[in-house]
């Protein structure tokens, strides 16, 4: 059995630890929520870690990370590893990455998907970094992916970025996939010839080509609301799909679906747009993220 410590216990840190301790491996919890830590500090973390020591780090993009990597790159030594598992950019990888080679610190990048159902049903990793360093991570890899399966577990590349980058265009999917139900679900809901829409979704389910985890979670955000009037149409955006989107133009990438979505996101926060409503209320199934009220 292994060991590591995970920085940043929220919706998905928390239920990660209890995902990684079921497996029979024990895990070290640091968060500024005194509530939800095992320890008082990064420094007790680090201190109760063997070696080599590893940190998983789940907290939000930006700055946040890169205060975290630079104050582990003062704890942690030669031989340990750090993975930021959480949405950070993927162009900011390589400079975390540098700064830790400096103090002979290893870097794994891991986009990490499964939301508020991950512990239940693991989670999909897709990791950047070298052979070395995924080598001694992998362990705890295998005990966050999917059980019984060998898909939803991927070393995306070995250059640093790699895992940001796959999870990246994985989210900007995502957005065209969420829209593409929204805009469904608005025409049905409005035209009164369908006079069971929530059925109607909750038929395409079984047996036909555009049935899905999200088209799941749709359906049961209709049958507890049918035409989610307790929703306003406001829908955030993480950062990925812009993020995809800019991707594209600096590398000439047609994306007309995924750039069309993230600039529809935009319009619900003018108009109370219905279609929102159910990008929103497929946001809160899949990842537990706040919904604003009528």
């Amino acid at each position: 059995m292994a060991t590591l410590g995970l920085v940043g216990l929220g919706k998905m840190g928390g239920n990660m630890r209890t995902r990684i301790r079921n497996a029979g491996h024990t895990v070290v919890g640091y968060d500024r929520n005194p509530d939800l830590a095992d320890v008082h500090s990064l420094q007790e973390m680090v201190d109760a870690l063997p070696s080599p020591k590893i940190v998983w780090l789940m907290v939000p993009a930006g700055d946040p990370t890169l205060s975290t990597i630079m104050e582990l790159g003062d704890l942690l030594g030669e031989g340990d590893v750090v993975i930021d598992g959480g949405n950070s950019k993927y162009t900011d990888d390589a400079e975390n990455a540098a700064y830790l080679a400096t103090k002979g610190i290893g870097f794994v990048d891991c986009g990490t998907s499964g939301g508020v159902w991950g512990l239940q049903n693991g989670y999909a990793l897709m990791f950047g970094g070298s052979d070395a360093d995924v080598a001694k991570v992998q362990w705890a890899f295998d005990a966050l992916k999917p059980a019984d399966t060998t898909d939803g577990c991927v070393h995306a590349g070995r250059t640093p970025g790699a895992g940001h980058f796959a999870k990246m265009v994985h989210n900007g999917i995502e957005y065209a996939m969420m829209q593409a139900y929204a805009e469904g679900w608005e025409l049905l809901d409005k035209v009164d010839i369908v006079e069971n829409v929530p059925e109607v979704f909750a038929s395409w389910r079984t047996g036909t080509v555009v049935r899905s985890w999200l088209l799941d979670l749709l359906v049961d955000q209709l049958h507890a609301d049918e035409h989610l009037d307790k929703i306003a149409g406001y829908a955030e955006d993480s950062g990925e799909g812009r993020w995809t989107v800019e991707a594209a133009i600096d590398n000439a990438v047609p994306m007309p679906a995924i750039s069309a979505s993230l600039f529809a996101r935009f319009s619900s926060r003018q108009d109370d747009s219905p279609a929102m409503k159910a990008i929103a209320a497929m946001r809160n199934g899949f990842g537990g993220h706040a919904v604003r009220s009528e």
